[in-house]
């Protein structure tokens, strides 16, 4: 029933990570370069999207939940564009702007709903960045229920232990969307969401469902987390965790994946993270959570490039 659902409105959910912009060309192919063995694309159609953790934060506002977002930019034209995106979207954002650095732009060329190139326009920071942002990031933590460290390994979370640190102290849940083998910087999370590859480069392969949970929970218990949720894509998620009490409190959850048609995993992570910390912000538990970022992330993917869920989308149907 929708009237015993969560209160989507009450929860404030603080974003903090690597925003970028994604940028789609799309257009029509009809014939092969002549120059080399290639397809020509005559573009039709320019598109810009936030991506990284502004995209977080697009799927937060999408599911009707208060959010900040803290993040650095560069001065340049797509930190211009971004800041737009994010007034357009009405994400209240902190942005830090660097001219040392370039905005990272996705540029994603598309024809009859298929990427064909996507082509990465970065660099790497050679100084920390946000160093001066814990002063905003603790008065932002201040008035949210829930934080979300989004790291796509571009620099903005250099300080990310003294964060989760903070967040500790104030009693407020921290999800993080890990990046890279080193996890021992995320130590003391309320929840880690890595998908299948990323926790198989940390913790290694496995063979069987028994063996995957026994690396998943001895992860778990050595960087002192409440939880580990790992994205399966096709298989899709499982929730490792202390045991407890009664079917809910089990050490192991799984939800099967939901998905319908598979157009695009662009993005997918953001609207799985965001839909959890909105949950929680809403004072869901973890179970109930995971259940409605499973069903968010099987509407997703069924969207071309990086996409929201709503809340009409997500309880379509229920009375």
């Amino acid at each position: 029933m929708t009237q015993l659902l969560p209160d989507f409105n009450s929860a404030r959910v603080l974003v903090v990570g690597d925003v970028m912009l994604d940028r789609y060309w799309f257009g029509d192919v009809s014939r092969i370069s002549p120059e080399a063995p290639v397809p020509v694309v005559k573009v039709t159609r320019v598109e810009e999207r936030l991506g990284g953790a502004a995209n977080v934060a697009r799927n937060i506002v999408a599911l009707g939940a208060q959010c900040h977002l803290l993040s650095v930019v560069g001065k340049d034209e797509a930190g211009r564009a971004l800041q737009k995106l994010l007034q357009k979207e009405n994400i209240n954002a902190v942005l830090y702007r660097d001219a040392s650095i370039s905005t990272t732009i996705k540029l994603r060329t598309i024809a009859r709903h298929q990427q064909l190139l996507r082509i990465d326009f970065e660099n790497q920071p050679d100084h920390e960045l946000l160093s001066t942002a814990l002063a905003d990031y603790a008065n932002l933590l201040a008035r949210s229920d829930v934080v979300i460290l989004s790291d796509y390994g571009k620099g903005g979370l250099t300080h990310i232990a003294k964060m989760i640190a903070l967040a500790k102290q104030a009693g407020k849940p921290v999800l993080v969307d890990p990046k890279g083998d080193d996890y021992a910087r995320y130590r003391g999370a309320t929840l880690l969401t890595p998908n299948r590859s990323e926790f198989r480069e940390v913790a290694g392969s496995w063979r069987t469902e028994a063996e995957m949970t026994k690396k998943a929970q001895a992860l778990r218990k050595q960087l002192g987390l409440k939880a580990l949720l790992v994205t399966r894509s096709d298989e899709g998620m499982t929730l490792y965790r202390a045991a407890g009490t009664g079917a809910a409190g089990a050490a192991v959850l799984h939800e099967a994946a939901l998905a319908r048609e598979v157009f695009d995993v662009s993005g997918a992570g953001d609207t799985v993270i965001a839909t959890l910390a909105v949950m929680l912000g809403a004072g869901a538990d973890l179970p109930a959570a995971m259940r409605l970022a499973n069903r968010a992330a099987g509407i997703v993917v069924g969207k071309l490039g990086t996409a929201v869920v709503s809340w009409e989308e997500l309880f379509n149907g229920e009375t």
